[in-house]
């Protein structure tokens, strides 16, 4: 018996050392909506340092003891713990983290938990950016974050946007402050395949850090990057597709035209009234189908990522091949990005580096007169003329030259080569302190050539050699930052504190030249000094800041965070130089108190936000406007001799005392997440109040002086309500959908002008010198470049009507109005129409902006859908001045052929004529004022990814198929191209503030159709 024992005691020894060795545990880990291998999970053995990651088929092996527990965790995802109680593969699916309350936010100079954050940030991720189909970084943001303005300053493929933050409030600049991976950069550099996530910082509490270059706001691009451990993946994405004009414009074809001007006794280059005019026969020439054509774009993008042990990294290259809709009008661009981070001294000193250096080239140029003088050439026109020594069809009638003739007579190009380059060094000094060093470089060269061959364009005039033009410049840029981190968490309490010192110099060159009468086939400048010509230019500017923050959370209920920013700039003098710029901001969980536990089940956050703070614009046209510059030419005749004289302050210069404007901004926000993550909510209020805008202030006339100085003369009130929301959620196992909207109301307002007089205002457009006292102006009291027009009512429809429209003397309003005219409002009443009736009717700015968001995913098909829109803005249709008005020879829309006329009376189009009717020519009337409102359905895309079986044999990962489609359907009442107008430099304003809202004839913005590919391996 005893023997038995002894060994059923071995027996269980035996057993329980078995349960005490390791053993290999082995698994896949998955996506739930998807089903897919997640590769990079890591996989830890809880209260240990044991762990590992998934490999590139989400598989994993891990030694662990019976009953341990595995942690599972990835970004983006929530975790998962499982126990060990048998010797069978544990596999895990994971699910997304919708909550995301323990979120990491980019924020200026660090990282918040999102619970945490007391300020309005607004965040988007990689799939709300949709960045695999957009070809810019701009254009995949607009619309995405309430508050966040992206407008396009035309359909060139050259041409930029216009990003503002909660309105403008600075005629000098309303730019938002880039910063790419922690560095100061261009947001038009980076590739959207390569963005992870953007952060915009909106309010001051949030943005008050960076000072003086925030008051458009912060916009933060966080670029992708590799991990730890992370198996080395390769993403390849791909697309083509087709451009086409998206809208038509009715204008007369050569017979109607032909027809309209016998009818109205015109010129039509021999097909309208003159003597032996012979009528045309036909539809003549289509100079929209010849100059706007069906465009090819390319675009591809592949990345590296991985990691080991101590290291981990991203590289991608990026091509873009974007033809543009109208003739010899292109664009070419390579990215190339690298990003790795190194961790040395069991991760308690790291280093790490991003690069992105992009070479573009452009083709083509054009200006907003290029697409209105396409429509006002007359289709009487043939394109090509033998009877012409150059070839060119041309008109005697107008002075433009042949739309398809200029296009091939200059060759216009551009080139440049952008790098970035931030790099860091960051050391633990104790446990929670840390020291960073960042040093951030940036050099773009930019190069422009056009080459005007020898022409005849009949009335437009003849060039009999070519002429060439060129320009280069650069801009250097480095910046250089000493931050130190401290973060601790005792018991209920985290504290985070920063402080760090930054210096910055910015130094760009220009030069320029041009010879004209070159010997043909000669593309270089001969040297012939006769019409040569030669500047250059060049400007350097220096800053100095030192900065700090506190952030305070008491139990995740509490929140606190103040900062403040002092900057020095050289482009102030002594004494004014240095600015400061506080921010102070409250949080309150409500959900962590007591009382709200009854409602946790329902509410997951419910986050209060309160904050103020100042921020600075030191953006003026001139470097230094407070120096003085020595003119010469102040010459004097002293008997036979000429004395050569020069002397200061001819020009006008800025007052001693010029310094930032600044930017005070009071915020009060909610959050709200519920339903365990389904359902998110945010919503902020501001009053954002700029004092000291810089304006361009005249000196008196008496003083001699001329030019405009740049004083501190201005402020400028922008007020409104942001909202956004999403819902995420499922129907059955396998339809998972989203909807996400956001929407904002925004009200500007010019509250002073402290300089200048009581009357001061500054004109904006002047419609090429038609504009009276300027279509659109600046003055206290209305907003930003509200437009200042002549009001219309109508048209008269009898003699009766014109002789009872009288002033209070019994004097005609009107004394030159004949039947069918338009009838204008006295405004101010003194009996007469002229300037003086010119008043506010409308602002280019729209008071409500919206975004719609709507996708899901069913199996293995994917779609999205984008759509946005504005409401509340008014847009000038100089074209439509053009083409209705009879102010100018040359083609007509065909609205005109329904003006009033004694068999017509039942019309709202006013009576033509080319002899009288003046008032019926002027531009400065609400006549051409229309509604800038529209929704727009913006993308579509639509998706296929194949299941994984197919693939594994091929060694692919992922392999999805779609289609997308871009601009498809614009609902608008506006009758131009496009009503999405952004700033332009090309509408010949003082300040690009006032050419928003003008449509001078934009290119028109194409509607894409592609088709594309995203591989995995």
């Amino acid at each position: 018996m005893k023997k038995r024992f002894y060994i059923f005691f071995i027996l269980c020894l035996f057993a329980l050392s078995g349960f005490a060795q390791n053993i290999k545990v082995t698994g896949v880990v998955t996506e739930a909506s998807t089903n897919e291998p997640m590769p990079g999970v890591t996989v830890q053995v809880k209260g240990t340092t044991n762990g590992t990651i998934t490999n590139i088929d989400g598989q994993y092996t891990i030694d662990a003891k019976m009953n341990d527990i595995l942690v599972f965790s990835t970004i983006g995802m929530k975790t998962i713990e499982k126990q060990i109680t048998s010797n069978a593969p544990i596999n895990v699916t994971m699910a997304e983290d919708n909550v995301q309350l323990d979120q990491v936010v980019v924020i200026g100079y660090g990282t918040v938990k999102k619970s945490h954050l007391s300020g309005a940030v607004s965040s988007v991720g990689t799939k709300e950016l949709n960045g695999d189909v957009a070809t810019t970084a701009a254009t995949a943001l607009q619309g995405k974050i309430a508050g966040v303005t992206v407008m396009s300053s035309s359909g060139n493929p050259n041409d930029g946007t216009t990003i503002n933050v909660r309105g403008i409030s600075s005629l000098s600049n309303n730019a938002p402050l880039f910063v790419v991976d922690g560095a100061f950069g261009d947001i038009n550099m980076v590739d959207p395949n390569d963005i992870q996530s953007i952060e915009v910082l909106k309010d001051a509490a949030a943005a008050a850090i960076y000072g003086s270059r925030a008051a458009g706001g912060v916009v933060l691009i966080t670029t992708k990057g590799g991990r730890k451990e992370m198996p080395t993946k390769v993403d390849v994405n791909f697309f083509t597709g087709i451009q086409q004009n998206a809208k038509k414009l009715n204008v007369l074809n050569g017979e109607q035209y032909s027809r309209f001007a016998s009818y109205y006794g015109m010129a039509a280059d021999g097909y309208g009234s003159e003597t032996d005019a012979t009528p045309f026969i036909g539809e003549g020439t289509d100079w929209q189908d010849i100059m706007l054509n069906t465009a090819m774009v390319y675009k591809a993008n592949v990345s590296v990522t991985g990691g080991s042990k101590n290291a981990s990294f991203s590289a991608s290259g990026g091509y873009l091949n974007k033809d543009g809709i109208m003739r010899n009008t292109s664009h070419e661009s390579y990215n190339i990005r690298l990003k790795s981070d190194f961790s040395f001294l069991n991760n308690r000193v790291t280093m790490g580096e991003s690069l992105i250096i992009r070479l573009a080239e452009g083709k083509g140029g054009t200006d907003q007169d290029t697409m209105n003088g396409l429509l006002r050439f007359p289709t009487v026109i043939p394109v090509f003329d033998p009877q012409n020594p150059t070839g060119w069809g041309t008109s005697t009638d107008i002075n433009l030259p042949n739309p398809y003739a200029i296009s091939e007579i200059n060759d216009i190009s551009s080139e440049s080569t952008q790098i970035f380059l931030n790099a860091y060094l960051q050391a633990e000094i104790i446990n929670g302190l840390k020291y960073k060093l960042n040093l951030g470089l940036r050099r773009n060269h930019t190069k422009n050539r056009n080459y005007q061959d020898v022409y005849d364009l009949g009335t437009y005039g003849i060039n009999e050699a070519p002429d060439l033009s060129e320009s280069f410049s650069s801009f250097d840029s480095w910046v250089l930052e000493n931050t130190l981190n401290y973060d601790r968490t005792f018991g209920k309490h985290t504290i985070s504190a920063m402080a760090g010192y930054s210096a910055q110099k910015d130094k760009s060159y220009g030069l320029n030249g041009s010879n004209s009468d070159l010997p043909k086939y000669i593309d270089t400048m001969t040297g012939n000094v006769l019409t040569m010509k030669a500047s250059s230019s060049i400007y350097e500017q220096a800053l100095v800041s030192l900065f700090g923050r506190v952030m305070y959370s008491y139990d995740d209920r509490y929140l606190f965070s103040a900062s403040i920013r002092r900057d020095g700039s050289s482009r102030f003098k002594d004494g004014h130089r240095f600015g400061s710029f506080p921010s102070v901001s409250v949080g309150w969980n409500i959900n962590r108190e007591k009382f709200f536990r009854p409602l946790e089940n329902i509410f997951d956050q419910v986050k209060l936000r309160l904050s103020y703070g100042k921020l600075g614009n030191q953006e003026i046209d001139s470097y230094y406007p407070t120096q003085s510059v020595v003119s010469d030419g102040m010459n004097y005749l002293q008997g036979n001799s000429i004395w050569f004289g020069s002397i200061p302050f001819v020009n006008a210069v800025s007052p001693d005392d010029l310094t930032w404007e600044n930017t005070e901004t009071y915020n009060v926000g909610l959050d709200v997440t519920l339903l365990n993550g389904r359902l998110a909510l945010t919503a902020d209020a501001y009053i954002k109040n700029t004092n000291n805008v810089l304006l361009p202030i005249p000196y008196a006339s008496s003083t001699g002086i001329s030019g405009l100085s740049i004083q501190n003369a201005g402020q400028v009130q922008n007020k409104g309500i942001e909202v956004s929301a999403t819902w995420r959620s499922t129907i059955g196992d396998k339809v998972n959908y989203y909807i996400g909207a956001n929407m904002s109301t925004a009200s500007n307002q010019v509250t002073e002008i402290t300089a200048g007089g009581k009357y001061m205002s500054i004109a904006g457009y002047s419609a090429h010198g038609a504009g009276g006292r300027g279509i659109n102006m600046f003055k206290k009291g209305h907003s930003m470049s509200y437009f200042n027009l002549i009001e219309t009512d109508g048209i008269f429809r009898s003699m009766e009507e014109i002789e009872n429209y009288k002033n209070r003397y019994g004097e005609l309003i009107q004394p030159g109005a004949q039947v069918g005219d338009v009838r204008y409002k006295d405004w101010n009443g003194d009996g007469k129409i002229d300037e003086n009736d010119q008043h506010d009717v409308g602002s280019p700015l729209p008071n409500f902006t919206f975004g719609l968001r709507l996708g899901g995913d069913w199996n293995n098909f994917d779609l999205n859908i984008f759509i946005d829109g504005v409401a509340g803005n008014k847009i000038y249709n100089y074209p439509r001045y053009c083409l209705e008005s009879g102010a100018f020879n040359g083609n007509l829309s065909t609205d005109v052929a329904n003006s009033w006329r004694p068999d017509n009376q039942n019309t709202d189009m006013p009576r033509f004529s080319k002899i009288d009717g003046t008032d019926n020519k002027l531009a400065y009337t609400d006549r051409w004022l229309e509604n800038g409102s529209y929704v727009r359905l913006k993308t579509i895309d639509l998706g296929y990814t194949f299941p994984k079986q197919w693939l594994q044999k091929a060694m692919i990962q992922n392999l999805r198929l779609y289609v997308s489609m871009e601009n498809l359907l614009t609902l608008s009442k506006y009758k131009g191209y496009t009503p999405d107008l952004g700033e332009s430099a090309s509408t010949g304003v003082s300040y690009n503030v006032f050419s928003r809202g003008i449509d001078q004839g934009r290119y028109p913005i194409p509607r894409t159709f592609s088709f594309g590919i995203q591989l995995a391996l």
